[in-house]
């Protein structure tokens, strides 16, 4: 069967509407896109039936992406509460969505959030699969490749799939603190130990590949092993499977299919680089997708910010893609304020590092917001804030608490201060004279 993907047309010569679109938001020339598109360095997750999708384009010498993940679980949501997470995602800036759903209506929930999506959508296909049988032992070859056909012809952009955490590996999860903390590692590795067979999603990786080529799903070659705590980061299960990965996206690319890789979750800040590096030269400098790094484990309720300090280090050294922690990690499961802060803080984190890989014009926004705080147009500030709303809303907080003696009558209607120096102590009002 011929591939219909972005990496078989690129191959072919052929610039798509896809590349193009990604090359303007890229300020890049279109033939170097397609060029990268063809190696397998950047990928454009853009299934054929995501009707109202404006592509994106995830590689290291692009603009820094980040994900958001949403879904329900058994406990809590329903399908209007994930389309609210989705819009939240989107207005703040996701660029991609995962829609990690483990409750009821599943297909329900995904067929809301893909027909209101203009942000690609990524999945982990085994969460579906085992919410239709009663426990991962019966998991089946037939169920997980039903699953991930019925997800590619929804329209669903990007799946994660386990499938480089072998049978061989489980014995080095069991010396490790926290095991395996990855919901879809921990099944498939509960899956191996009970039929000692091999991983299914390894087994049947070419079957999967053709549905890949059909419908044009980029896989998310999942990390089963990430480490889960410092103490598990950097360890022999984790580098294993990293081998494996690369393995599969040779084949990925000789398939022409589609493929990015997952990477750490808990790691020291200073190995971050390191495992940039490292998944660089065995991937095949495949995009890098990962999961922060958390980098200290001991702020539940902050690990929006203990994350995000170790995304900016990840996308400076490599990484073409963050997936954003929520302040609920550890705790709960997000809902909208959680995902709008967790948004916040992770493109505040691919912001830093593009201006620090001097990206393309990363830096504008910067200068322009810096021209308007010297003229003190606070509406241009807010237009120009990652989070307008939160901006305008401390600002007026900030005016509402001044004292009696600050709101004299000599300064009615001069909005040239802040609350923090006053119109008397502003540093910029002063220099401004000079």
């Amino acid at each position: 069967m011929s591939a219909n993907t972005q990496m078989s047309h690129a191959r072919k010569g052929v610039i798509t509407p896809q590349i193009k679109a990604v090359a303007v938001k890229e300020r890049r020339d279109p033939e170097s896109i397609r060029a990268e598109v063809a190696a397998g360095t950047i990928v454009i997750p853009a299934n054929i039936n995501h009707a109202c999708l404006e592509p994106i384009g995830i590689g290291r010498s692009l603009y820094t992406k980040i994900n958001a993940n949403i879904g329900n679980s058994a406990l809590s949501s329903c399908p209007n509460q994930e389309l609210n997470k989705l819009r939240t995602a989107v207005k703040y800036g996701a660029d991609t969505v995962m829609d990690l759903s483990t409750g009821g209506n599943i297909k329900v929930i995904r067929n809301t959030i893909i027909g209101n999506s203009p942000v690609p959508i990524g999945t982990v296909p085994v969460y579906e699969a085992l919410s239709r049988i009663e426990s991962s032992e019966q998991l089946s070859d037939e169920l997980i490749l039903d699953v991930i056909q019925e997800q590619a012809e929804q329209g669903v952009d990007y799946m994660t799939i386990h499938s480089g955490l072998l049978l061989a590996h489980v014995p080095m999860a069991k010396k490790r603190l926290l095991r395996i903390v990855s919901r879809g590692g921990s099944i498939i590795a509960k899956w191996m130990q009970t039929h000692q067979r091999e991983n299914l999603f390894y087994t049947n990786f070419d079957k999967i590949l053709e549905i890949c080529r059909k419908y044009d799903v980029t896989l998310s070659l999942g990390d089963g092993m990430r480490p889960g705590c410092l103490a598990d980061a950097s360890d022999d299960a984790q580098f294993a499977e990293l081998e494996v990965l690369g393995e599969l996206v040779a084949r990925c690319r000789e398939a022409e299919v589609q493929a990015m890789v997952e990477g750490p979750g808990h790691i020291p800040f200073d190995e971050i680089a390191m495992n940039m590096h490292k998944e660089r030269e065995l991937c095949q400098d495949a995009p890098f997708y990962i999961l922060g790094p958390v980098v200290t484990d001991c702020a539940p309720g902050y690990d929006h910010i203990t994350s995000a300090i170790g995304a900016t280090m990840g996308a400076f050294s490599g990484a073409a893609m963050l997936c954003y922690v929520t302040p609920k990690e550890h705790l709960g499961l997000p809902n909208a304020k959680d995902v709008r802060d967790g948004v916040i803080a992770y493109k505040i984190a691919a912001h830093a590092a593009d201006i620090a890989l001097k990206k393309p014009g990363a830096r504008e926004r910067d200068d322009q917001i810096s021209r308007a705080r010297m003229e003190f147009d606070w509406e241009k500030q807010f237009e120009l804030a990652l989070d307008p709303d939160k901006a305008r809303e401390l600002r007026e907080e900030a005016l509402s608490e001044q004292t009696q003696e600050e709101k004299k009558e000599k300064h009615k209607g001069d909005s040239k201060f802040c609350t923090m120096c006053g119109p008397d102590f502003c540093s910029m009002r002063i220099s401004g004279s000079l």
